[in-house]
């Protein structure tokens, strides 16, 4: 089995696009045969214990959170940035119980806060940390990592790590770590993947992204379109049925009811002319596009192998 020739994945979209659920079924597709994925969040909304249904993940906790029918393993990591700067003050200032003082007066929020380029460095040095094991073939290495990153609106800012510490810090500990976790993001092993929804603001942010991205040197991968509800008709049908030129004769039913009927289905298929539009603007962006089904029943662990399945015909995944 060849090594992924991506080892960081890196899930970004608009709030609400449903990418926290997207990076979890990728990180379900990525763990096939017996490898090992690691499901990172750093928003502090437990999103990955709520979706698969398990208890917080707590402190420095990688626990795994479920084995996948394709013989993998997916672990989960929530990443904080108070507990990442109490870590960092210990591990290069030794200040363990100085360092839980300070926070109990504040002075870790405070710090955050200010120089929130160092929250950034804290956050994705952790993600480092667990990449970097692959490359020193640790017993508690990964073989893929999938970052469940902040909003495409922050996106850019929170993997342009260098410059965001440029005025924090010209040398030193912080420096050197914020040099070596851009070196990583900008390495051809790190690739993003953005999430939309086929709607308007959704889509014009993933646009906003990608340029932002590849201004950055940052390697975009894939355009996920979420929660797609797929149409039979070609556009030529959809259009007579949102124009109200398809007449409705149902055998039983009044003319009001089959006129109240037609009018639903005029609003269907105008809303998915207009998603073909959207569509359409996306694949401008010269990225590979991938479409998730819209799933009516909501999301479980049945639901997110369903997903890792779809990415795993549609993205040149790293599964052999």
């Amino acid at each position: 089995m060849s090594a992924p020739r991506h080892t960081l994945h890196i899930v970004s979209g608009k709030g609400g696009t449903g990418k926290t659920t997207v990076a979890a079924g990728l990180a379900c597709a990525l763990a096939t045969r017996g490898r090992r994925v690691l499901l990172c969040e750093v928003e502090k909304r437990q999103g990955l214990s709520e979706l698969f249904g398990v208890p917080p993940l707590e402190g420095d906790e990688e626990r795994r959170l479920t084995r996948t029918p394709a013989g993998g393993s997916v672990f989960g990591l929530s990443i904080d940035a108070e507990d990442a700067l109490r870590e960092y003050l210990e591990t290069f200032y030794h200040l363990g119980l100085a360092g839980r003082a300070l926070d109990r007066f504040g002075v870790i929020d405070f710090v955050t806060s200010i120089a929130p380029g160092l929250r950034d460095v804290l956050l994705t040095g952790k993600v480092y940390e667990a990449v970097r094991r692959g490359v020193k073939r640790l017993p508690t290495a990964y073989d893929s990592v999938v970052l469940d990153a902040p909003p495409t609106g922050r996106i850019g800012q929170f993997l342009n790590i260098h410059d965001e510490v440029s005025g924090i810090a010209k040398v030193g500990p912080i420096r050197s770590q914020a040099d070596s976790v851009a070196a990583l993001l900008r390495s051809r092993s790190t690739i993003v993947h953005l999430v939309t929804l086929l709607e308007d603001m959704p889509v014009t942010e993933t646009e906003e992204a990608v340029g932002a991205l590849r201004a950055s040197g940052t390697g975009v991968g894939t355009v996920i379109e979420n929660m797609v509800n797929p149409s039979p008709f070609e556009p030529a049908v959809l259009a007579d049925v949102a124009a109200g030129s398809v007449a409705l004769d149902v055998p039983g039913w009044e003319q009001q009811q089959n006129a109240a009927l037609a009018a639903e289905f005029a609003v269907e298929a105008s809303r998915t002319l207009e998603q073909q539009v959207r569509h359409e603007r996306l694949q401008q962006l010269g990225l590979p596009l991938v479409q998730v089904d819209f799933d009516p029943l909501g999301i479980d662990a049945e639901s997110l192998f369903a997903i890792a399945e779809q990415l795993t015909d549609q993205l040149a995944l790293e599964v052999a």
